[in-house]
């Protein structure tokens, strides 16, 4: 490996035993490309990385008011959550909140995404249902979405419901594209997902930022700004409820104390978005900043690890906030005798876009 391939790398006893490819963008909240690593371009499923933008479509329905859901229901629109005690009975609340069924739900059960939650639903032979789904705020938001339009809610889930039509709207504009340069496949819990390139979910993120900051970037000031700022707002004052105990997101937006939030999506996307400070101004940010990664092979160790890489390439938080994140950072390689056997390094070199030609920033972070 040179430096300046765009791998993660892991090894054993010294020797490279695996190579992950990564892809990152940043941006600032008007789209500006700050730095990157790998394809910032390529073509990306945001999965549960986009439920924050699903989630503004719910909140555009005015069904969030209707239903009287309030910030903690919001948060969980945006999770994939452990599907602990707390989650699923919250699930359960805004179900009744709507007048709808566990029925109504097209998403199914799985194991949690909680290791200590599967062992407990092990020993009580417990099968989960639809209630238990990591996704279920969001598909019960879509739900009230649909029933505040006056769509029904019988097909909410099919990529041609009312409730989908604006969903896709909504993505499109966040990601400042035509709506037909926005791809769509169908997620692991049956709901629409979008693919685009990978610097517009960066570009999300920025803008969620940016809301929350009193900054509308432009962007529908009047209707949309105040939408954005409480999702974000909700997010980061509910970290538990976005994914769970021990869990990355959790741990990330609690560490830093909502002044960023973060979100998984599965097979190993992510986005951040920060809100402005002199940190992100000193990196050429007009204001508040966002992130995306994707890691190629979809693993989801090296993908925690390449965003706390990020994170402190970049100067984001101060060290002890980010040492709250140091297990994800360095991973331990150990055996099953407990024996260091291997470690995680990060050869990449983060590149400086410089759009502008007096920009200050410098051409590159390495390592």
């Amino acid at each position: 490996m040179t430096p300046s391939e765009d791998f993660v790398v892991t090894d054993r006893g010294g020797i490279v035993e695996n190579s992950h490819r990564v892809h990152a963008a940043v941006v600032d909240a008007k789209g500006r490309l700050l730095y990157t690593l790998g394809n910032p371009a390529r073509m990306t499923l945001a999965r549960s990385a986009a439920k924050p933008a699903q989630a503004l479509a719910i909140l555009e329905t005015e069904g969030v008011e209707r239903f009287g859901f309030d910030d903690g229901d919001i948060a969980l629109m945006c999770a994939s959550h452990s599907s602990e005690e707390r989650h699923i009975a919250r699930t359960r609340t805004m179900l009744s909140k709507i007048k709808a069924e566990e029925a109504d739900l097209r998403c199914g059960g799985h194991p949690s995404l909680s290791e200590t939650v599967n062992r407990s639903w092990i020993r009580q032979e417990f099968i989960p249902t639809a209630v238990c789904s990591n996704c279920s705020g969001k598909h019960v938001g879509m739900l009230a979405g649909a029933r505040a339009i006056g769509a029904g809610m019988e097909g909410y889930h099919l990529p041609d419901h009312p409730m989908q039509e604006r969903v896709k709207r909504t993505v499109a504009e966040l990601c400042d594209l035509d709506v037909r340069e926005v791809e769509w496949g169908i997620d692991g819990c049956n709901l629409p997902t979008p693919a685009f390139p990978l610097d517009r979910l960066a570009r999300i993120y920025a803008k969620l930022a940016a809301a929350a900051d009193g900054d509308d970037a432009g962007d529908r000031p009047s209707t949309r700004a105040p939408a954005l700022a409480r999702i974000f707002h909700a997010m980061g004052r509910h970290p538990d409820l976005v994914a769970g105990d021990g869990r990355y997101c959790t741990l990330l937006m609690r560490a830093f104390g909502g002044a960023l939030i973060g979100k998984l999506g599965a097979d190993a996307s992510y986005a951040i978005g920060v809100q402005a400070s002199d940190e992100t101004r000193r990196l050429g940010a007009d204001g508040a900043l966002g992130i995306s990664v994707k890691i190629e092979d979809g693993n989801l160790e090296i993908l925690y690890a390449v965003v706390t890489e990020l994170l402190e390439r970049l100067g984001i938080g101060s060290p002890d906030i980010r040492s709250q994140l140091a297990p994800f950072h360095h991973p331990q390689r150990v055996n099953t005798m407990g024996v260091t056997i291997g470690g995680v390094s990060f050869p990449f070199t983060l590149r400086g876009s410089k759009p502008d030609g007096d920009d200050p920033r410098p051409a590159a972070l390495a390592r």
